[in-house]
């Protein structure tokens, strides 16, 4: 079972002095008018695209496996975009963890609510399936004040950020579990409650399937959802909070449930169908998924390595 941390005195030594400055000046950043926080927000990406030559690197390498048909002017030009929204991502945090309900609501809209209705009314479980969009943990906030549910997420392994991000996603969210606790999330959805799950990370070769994603053939893919979905029987609705252009906000996209495509089949489908829904999502702001991280870093066994190892 998963525990949350909780708050220690030990969170006011001094290794922790440098985080809580960091948390200050982002508390007191969002503040400012949400305009200006994108200015912001999109410096910090260009600032960020000037000294994280790592990051760029593995972003880079991403979009040229998914997106081979773009021209390299297009691919540069999209990894510019993506880092501004890095920096966004940054200031969105600041903004799901300390904005009020009441001003988070001025800022965005709703499309496809009729899916979640419709899933809610056939008394299960929600297999909510979120990605790794720069906007995540505004888009968590924004859902569970919409429809409160349970969080899946990795610990930090710094204890007071931990403590700090587990309090900002429970702002509007009922409580978290550990992200390889899938008998907490079966028991959960045979509850009928909304579990927030992102399958779409590489997690390594334990417990993964090799499937294609994009345009590699052989992504490794956590078989976790295949044993959600095999365990709970739940409704599967992807979701995909989108900032909208021109500093207008966000758009919550709720899409169809596809529970019925995937009931009674092997790993490998639903992994390859995931796969298939998380592709469509990215498709809708491409920019702004989490390119940054090596979705591809698992391979088969015997083949290279498709990142640099400088």
């Amino acid at each position: 079972m998963t525990r949350l941390p909780e708050f220690s005195l030990s969170f006011f030594r001094p290794r922790y002095w440098l985080l809580w400055l960091g948390i200050l000046i982002l508390r007191c950043l969002v503040l400012l008018p949400y305009p200006l926080l994108c200015r912001i927000g999109c410096g910090l990406g260009r600032l960020g695209l000037r000294i994280m030559s790592r990051r760029v690197n593995i972003a880079r390498r991403n979009l040229e496996l998914c997106f081979p048909d773009l021209a390299k002017d297009e691919q540069e030009k999209l990894l510019i975009k993506n880092f501004e929204s890095v920096g966004m991502g940054v200031i969105e945090t600041g903004m799901a963890w300390f904005w009020s309900d009441a001003r988070i609501r001025k800022w965005f809209t709703v499309t496809g609510y009729e899916h979640m209705e419709k899933a809610r009314s056939g008394q299960r479980g929600v297999l909510l399936i979120g990605m790794h969009f720069l906007t995540l943990e505004l888009g968590a906030r924004i859902f569970g004040m919409l429809n409160p549910g349970i969080g899946v997420y990795r610990p930090n392994n710094n204890a007071l950020f931990d403590w700090l991000q587990t309090r900002g996603r429970l702002r509007s969210n009922k409580t978290m579990l550990d992200r390889y606790d899938l008998k907490g999330m079966i028991r959960a959805l045979k509850q009928d409650e909304i579990i927030w799950y992102a399958p779409d990370h590489d997690y390594g070769a334990q417990n993964s399937v090799f499937v294609p994603f994009f345009q590699v053939p052989d992504a490794a893919t956590t078989a976790g959802s295949y044993m959600l979905v095999r365990g709970a029987r739940p409704a599967v609705v992807p979701f995909v909070p989108r900032r909208l252009p021109d500093q207008k906000g966000y758009e919550l996209i709720i899409l169809a449930d596809i529970s019925e495509e995937l009931a009674g089949r092997e790993k490998e489908f639903v992994a390859t169908r995931m796969n298939q829904t998380i592709e469509e999502a990215i498709r809708l702001a491409p920019e702004q998924y989490m390119w940054l991280h090596r979705r591809f870093k698992t391979r088969p066994p015997g083949r290279e390595s498709f990142y640099s190892k400088k």
